[in-house]
């Protein structure tokens, strides 16, 4: 790894002569740096303005663990908006870090690769028992093997209190002093990197949280005045006095990347990162942070409900050149398919095995009414990240039941093979790979007040769905502020050891997509997918010859005539060697076995609820 590029300007930072304060602070005449030193004593140093409310002034006794906080024009004292640690959380004073003094050991380490790229998403807070980095740290080894290439960590920039999903971050260069230090987060990415794991970061760039939150305090013109997203107004991003609006989020992003050695960064919502600049500040930001990578790669992820595939498109292609985005399409046809789910946004979607093949085909549902969210051949599929469980589509039902807990478990290993062969960028939600029995249940940790407020907006949310019509039975839905919330919500890792079978199918699969001569490309020209009956979905695949044919039958045991896959090369023949099926013992299965039969004409007999992967060569 290469020398990072990069230095954080504001906030406090170590230099030969002390340390140098500097902040953005237009709604003051005047700031003050207010240090808590070692030894217990303060000191209070007045900041040279630099003119257009910027702030600065090097403190020589100022030293690497004191406190400190800016108060402005003689009245309240805040935290820094660019503070590396708060120990005392939202409301504390902010602690003087030195990134330096880390030693990284990473130096061989050269990033990901978007083409292979398979994601295991987690929130550091349920995923042990402790919740701590340093806990997750000793977890690596098991997800190395797993066959996942990188983490996902759910936000860690401090929130209030002590628990929270981590979208209501308020000081956003902070990692969250509830799951330990910011040289512990550093070690948790050097050990990731040791044993072969990228680790990229959800960041939150539409809103800051509602409680603790004092940008606004600096600087009114932090947000805008024109534009507002579901959470109050957004970030000022192309507004009067918007330099510095924009240089605060593109210094996060390049943070974590330079401070922290973050592979990628997952940016939240971004349809909400509401933009009418020239150059929009998703694209801005994200060419900013592959620079503050240095000679190591760097990933940016978007999450966009619009499907813009503009996020994804190539810049000399008049898109903005992220490497992904967040494709729940796939998710909402296989839920509804599986699930029986049609209310809320689910109503948008059929739910068939024929809506399942054009999502895979195309990476985005038939929704645009212009069309300009469908991709195009060049479009390579590890664009779009598809799952079949995330902290959203899990967290924001009533009570936070996974996929597995509504349908058989049979169906659930055929939908877990067919995420995992298709294309697309897989991702996987922490404990979906052992069927975990806890939910993932919506929680906070707020004032009494505020969290009042977030009770009962929680509560309301469901009033449309025909099963909480009555308000009492809204409040059987668990409130997001009592603690037993969060508690019920954390994975019981030995239930690994519980459900083998489930987990080595994820393993096997995993593994296979990434060692695969076919599986292990993502390229939409060479792969299809159809669906010939109600319960089934055929995806063929292919590449110099070599051909996979996954086989998705979610209905009953049935006799697939050779018309089937009249579009695979050479169609059915008895030379298709079976690779693997999840009905096998060793997946939990009843070893009910996949048969090709006949003569002049070939059937294959394909019991219920059943996935089967064959493999065959053609002529190139």
């Amino acid at each position: 790894m290469t020398e990072q590029p990069w230095n954080l300007q504001s906030g406090a930072n170590v230099t030969p002569g002390g340390i140098e304060f500097s902040v953005w602070a237009l709604n003051a005449d005047s700031v003050d740096v207010e240090v808590e030193h070692a030894d217990g004593t303060t000191s209070s140093t007045p900041m040279e303005s630099e003119g257009e409310g910027r702030f600065s002034v090097t403190v020589p006794s100022a030293k690497v663990g004191d406190r400190y906080r800016f108060r402005l024009d003689g009245g309240d004292a805040y935290p820094d908006p660019f503070s590396r640690f708060q120990p005392d959380s939202v409301h504390g004073a902010s602690e003087i870090v030195d990134p330096s003094t880390f030693a990284w050991n990473d130096g061989g380490w050269t990033g990901l690769n978007a083409e292979t790229l398979s994601i295991y998403e987690l929130h550091v807070g349920t995923f042990s028992n402790n919740g701590t980095f340093a806990e997750l740290e000793y977890d690596l080894a098991e997800l190395q093997a797993l066959g996942v290439t990188a983490i996902e960590l759910m936000p860690v920039a401090q929130t209030p209190g002590s628990r929270n999903w981590g979208y209501d971050g308020v000081d956003l260069f902070a990692p969250n002093h509830v799951y330990g230090t910011p040289d512990e987060l550093r070690r948790l990415v050097d050990a990731a990197h040791r044993v072969g794991l990228g680790v990229i970061l959800d960041v939150v760039y539409n809103h800051i949280g509602p409680e603790g939150a004092y940008l606004s305090a600096y600087s009114l013109a932090y947000f805008s005045d024109r534009h507002q997203t579901d959470w109050g107004a957004g970030l000022n991003w192309d507004g009067e006095h918007n330099y510095w609006v924009r240089q605060f989020a593109i210094d996060n992003a390049c943070y974590w990347i330079s401070e922290f050695h973050i592979d990628g960064l997952r940016l939240d919502a971004t349809h909400a990162m509401i933009d009418d600049s020239d150059l929009h500040i998703v694209r801005e930001l994200t060419e900013a942070a592959r620079a503050a990578g240095g000679g190591r790669s760097v990933l940016i992820i978007a999450e966009d409900g619009r499907h813009d595939i503009n996020r994804v498109r190539p810049v000399e292609r008049g898109g903005e050149g992220l490497d992904g985005v967040w494709a729940d399409d796939f998710h909402h046809q296989v839920r509804v398919l599986l699930s029986n789910a049609h209310e809320s946004y689910y109503s948008k979607y059929e739910g068939t095995t024929t809506g399942i093949a054009d999502v895979v085909e195309h990476g985005f549902a038939h929704l645009v009414p212009d069309g300009s969210g469908r991709t195009e051949d060049t479009d390579p599929a590890s664009v779009f990240v598809f799952c079949i469980q995330n902290h959203d589509q899990v967290g924001n039902r009533p009570f936070g039941e996974r996929l597995h807990h509504e349908i058989n478990i049979d169906r659930y290993r055929v939908a877990s093979a067919l995420l995992l062969f298709v294309p697309e960028t897989p991702l996987i939600f922490m404990g979906q790979e052992f069927a975990a029995s806890t939910p993932f249940v919506y929680f906070t940790d707020h004032p009494l007040e505020l969290g009042q407020l977030v009770t009962e907006g929680r509560r309301r949310e469901f009033a449309g769905f025909r099963a909480f019509d009555d308000p009492e039975v809204r409040e059987t839905i668990p409130d997001p502020q009592d603690e037993l919330t969060f508690l019920s919500s954390k994975l019981n890792l030995e239930e690994r050891r519980q459900n083998p079978g489930i987990v080595e199918l994820y393993r096997t699969m995993l593994w296979t997509r990434r060692r695969d001569p076919v599986l292990s490309r993502s390229d939409l020209r060479q792969a299809t997918s159809w669906s010939p009956n109600a319960q089934v979905v055929i995806v063929h695949r292919w590449h110099e010859g070599e051909h996979r044919v996954l086989i998705a039958n979610f209905g009953q045991a049935a006799s697939m005539p050779a018309d089937w896959f009249a579009a695979v090369p050479g169609g059915l023949s008895l030379d298709w060697s079976l690779e693997m099926q999840t009905a096998e013992s060793r997946f939990g299965g009843q070893d009910h076995r996949v048969t090709l039969a006949g003569d002049e004409a070939v059937w294959l007999n394909v019991p219920a609820r059943t996935a089967s992967v064959f493999a065959f060569a053609s002529q190139v």
